[in-house]
This record gives C-alpha cells, sequence and structure tokens, in this order.
C-alpha cells in the first residue's frame, strides 16, 4: 500500500460508493459533506479545509493500484500536531487489516514528513469498530465529550485519541 494526494476528479467517484447510509455518512464526517456524497461539495469543502488549515486530502492506494482508504491530513504548528480527518476504507477493505495498514501509513507520514510531534483524531463512540482499529494503531483516549454530537433523536459521545511519535520509536 502506497498514499498518495486525493483528485477528486478521478476518486469521487470510487469514495462515494463507501457510503451506504446517511448514519455511516453521518458516522464518517460529522455532515461535514452533503449526503448524499456530491462531487462538487466535497471538492469546495477539500478546498476551503486546504486554505483554511493546510489540510490535505489523502487516497490509499493498494499494490494493485485500487484506491482503498480515504483520510485527510491537518497539521497544527502550533501544538506541533496533526489531525487525521475522515479516515475511510473500502468496504470489501474492512476486517482485513487494510485500515491498520493506511492508519500506520499516516502516522508515518506525520512524524517522517510533517514532523509532528504527535497525531490526534476524533471518533464517535457509536463506532466502536473504529475506535478499536485505531488503538491497535496505537492512539490512545485523551478525553471524551459526552453528548458531543447530536443525530436524529441520538446524542453522540466524540474520544479525542492521540499517538505520540515517542510511542512509535
Amino acid at each position: 500500500m502506497r498514499l498518495r494526494p486525493y483528485v477528486n476528479e478521478t476518486d469521487f467517484e470510487i469514495l462515494k460508493n463507501w457510503i451506504s447510509d446517511e448514519r455511516s455518512h453521518v458516522l464518517w464526517c460529522a455532515n461535514r459533506f452533503n449526503y448524499p456524497l456530491e462531487s462538487a461539495n466535497v471538492e469546495t469543502e477539500l478546498a476551503f479545509l486546504a486554505e483554511n488549515n493546510g489540510e490535505t486530502p489523502f487516497a490509499a492506494v493498494s499494490d494493485e493500484g485500487t484506491m482503498v482508504g480515504f483520510f485527510s491530513y491537518s497539521p497544527s504548528s502550533e501544538m506541533n500536531t496533526g489531525y487525521l480527518k475522515f479516515v475511510i476504507v473500502a468496504p470489501e477493505e474492512r476486517g482485513k487489516g487494510t485500515a491498520g495498514e493506511m492508519l500506520d501509513l499516516a502516522v508515518q507520514y506525520a512524524f517522517e514528513t510533517a514532523k509532528a510531534d504527535s497525531v490526534q483524531l476524533s471518533v464517535f463512540t457509536e463506532n466502536p469498530r473504529a475506535r478499536r482499529c485505531y488503538e491497535k494503531t496505537g492512539f490512545q483516549e485523551i478525553k471524551t465529550d459526552k453528548d458531543a454530537f447530536a443525530y436524529q433523536d441520538e446524542l453522540w459521545g466524540r474520544c479525542r485519541m492521540r499517538i505520540d511519535k515517542s510511542s512509535r520509536s
């Protein structure tokens, strides 16, 4: 597997098929993008995040050249940390270690290329499978905010997680 820049013109048609229902969509992006996904909206939002946060979207590509994952990386020079957002893998890749491999590459990018001291992400408490994947990669809970996000008639907790460069040495 390798990482490369996400290119909306060619990658969106693959990405849009990974979101099968509204609840999964919200678990993935907290409504940052429209549902169902629209190419122009994704492109506009990613451009906004790039301009305002220095955020870079990445595609994870299998050895055979197939896009199997997506995430966005945002640096924070104030805290010398990076933030992973919108982490997702193709449905057929779930449970095969693909997400863990992609996360390892994302963390490696943050520490070696971006020179971050830590990487953080957030996951909803209603997404225990994702949280277990993050923990397996080495992320640890910093704080969980109860009832931080409203979805329909539910209130979801938001768990903030971090991995430090010193823990990967």
